[in-house]
């Protein structure tokens, strides 16, 4: 199993012209050889793909499941308080390297640009 723990912080974005790496994403996901989203990995493993979202705002903070629906991946949380999922666009098409960048639809509606800061063997 490929599991890897990706790392991405907030890259430079309207509100945040200098990003800011106190916010942003830790996964833990299955990865192919070549570091996208391993499809069958995370079906055989769902239970351990997980999403930690970081912020100095504690209210912010959350934690929950990477998931899939159709050929869309999501971020999932299961508390009313932690926000509704959060979509991400065409994360399956990514390569997680360090200095990629993926754009995640945040809970209030704002797509925000992330940048892959970290894959580790998790």
């Amino acid at each position: 199993m490929a599991f890897k723990r990706i790392v991405l912080r907030l890259a430079r974005n309207p509100d945040f012209p200098n990003g800011d790496a106190e916010r942003g994403y830790i996964l833990k996901a299955p990865l192919t050889a070549g570091g996208e989203l391993d499809l069958d990995e995370w079906r055989e493993h769902r239970q351990e793909a997980v999403v930690i979202r970081f912020d100095p705002d504690p209210d912010e903070r959350a934690d929950g499941w990477l998931t899939h629906r159709g050929s869309h991946w999501f971020f999932h949380y299961d508390e009313d308080h932690e926000g509704p999922d959060e979509p991400t666009y065409r994360l399956g098409d990514h390569k997680f390297a360090v200095g990629e960048y993926i754009t995640v639809s945040h809970h209030d509606g704002d797509a925000l640009t992330y940048k892959v800061t970290d894959v580790v063997d998790a």
